[in-house]
């Protein structure tokens, strides 16, 4: 319990540190903190769920290494941007939506590819980080043509701590994050072995929330200070490195293939594809998501989340949700992709 109460707090203060500092930085180096929440934030967030997937492919566990980056992106989609939507709307630079949005679904949509054939070898890492390399450069680029167009200007002036100044606080933000989520994991993951849960269901549910929670906060208090574009770029960067990064280093360095299990395929891929394909229309449709549809995200993860316990429990509702999720509530969503994508196009066109 000292562990869980401790690993938050410094989750919480090392959250706050690294807004105050991507904002700084964002003001010294005359860029938008969209850049820093899709790169330097979102790598920070994502360094507990790196060491998380190194140790377990070391350890020959390949569903917690799987399974911890899938419950981790569908936790950040569903609950941090639901949390944050709640917090305040949050309305997003169009980038997001033409780049790396898309550039999301396609990093999702190429590991269930990749998956397909029950195991991700080596060469499958090497592709993913290849990709992972070409998204940085695109990021690079957008970040130097748009150095001169300050989003700043429209702010009210605030007195701007030394470059050296920002970036130890950014450096000791991230740093309390992943201290404070290395307790979290491993309190968590002590506690859920205790209660004899399988690798699949404490990769999905204990070390893939516990690793999100230094994005869960980096959002929250981004989004308490204002700053949508952290709170935003935050959860789809962070997605990213999980996919393309993770993933793609512990498929590397695995001394063998990373096994996918045929729950996994079944259906944590697919329910990981569609909640990332689920955030396209959401800001694509007024580039926003509002407190309603922020409710809807986290109504999604308790669906979601009852039908991990239910099948972790061998309740006959484990079915019957899992039935519910396949054959109703995601083909639902995908009409409503559809039509709300549209009529978002026909209204800006």
């Amino acid at each position: 319990m000292i562990e869980l109460i401790g690993g938050l707090l410094l989750l919480i203060i090392g959250a706050e540190l690294s807004v105050r500092a991507a904002v700084g930085l964002a003001a010294i180096l005359q860029t938008r903190p969209l850049f820093l929440g899709l790169t330097v934030v979102a790598l920070g967030s994502s360094a507990p769920q790196m060491a998380v997937g190194l140790q377990a492919a070391f350890s020959s566990s390949s569903d917690i290494a799987i399974g911890s980056v899938v419950g981790s992106n569908i936790f950040n989609v569903l609950v941090t941007l639901g949390l944050a939507a709640l917090i305040i709307p949050l309305r997003v630079a169009r980038q997001l939506v033409r780049v790396d949005i898309p550039l999301m679904i396609g990093a999702t949509a190429l590991v269930a590819a990749l998956s397909w054939n029950g195991v991700l070898s080596g060469l499958d890492g090497a592709i993913l980080l290849l990709v992972l390399g070409g998204y940085l450069v695109i990021v690079l680029r957008q970040s130097a043509h748009g150095t001169h167009c300050l989003i700043i200007a429209d702010r009210p002036k605030r007195k701007v701590r030394p470059l050296i100044a920002q970036l130890a606080m950014m450096i000791g933000g991230l740093a309390l994050m992943i201290y404070g989520s290395h307790f979290l994991v491993s309190a968590a993951t002590v506690i859920a072995q205790d209660l004899g849960l399988s690798e699949r269901v404490i990769g999905l549910t204990v070390i893939g929330i516990a690793t999100s929670l230094p994005g869960l906060m980096t959002s929250l208090i981004a989004a308490l200070r204002g700053e949508r574009d952290i709170a935003v770029g935050n959860v789809i960067g962070s997605n990213l490195f999980n996919l393309l990064g993770v993933l793609g280093a512990t498929a590397l360095i695995s001394p063998q293939p990373l096994s996918i299990s045929p729950n996994a395929l079944d259906f944590d891929l697919p329910v990981m594809l569609a909640t990332a394909a689920l955030t396209l229309p959401l800001f694509y449709s007024g580039y926003r998501i509002t407190r309603l549809e922020g409710l809807l995200l986290l109504a999604l993860y308790v669906v979601y989340g009852l039908h991990i316990v239910s099948f972790t429990t061998g309740m006959p509702l484990a079915d019957q949700l899992e039935s519910l999720m396949l054959h109703y509530v995601l083909p639902v969503l995908a009409l409503g992709i559809a039509f709300t994508t549209v009529r978002a196009w026909r209204r800006q066109h």
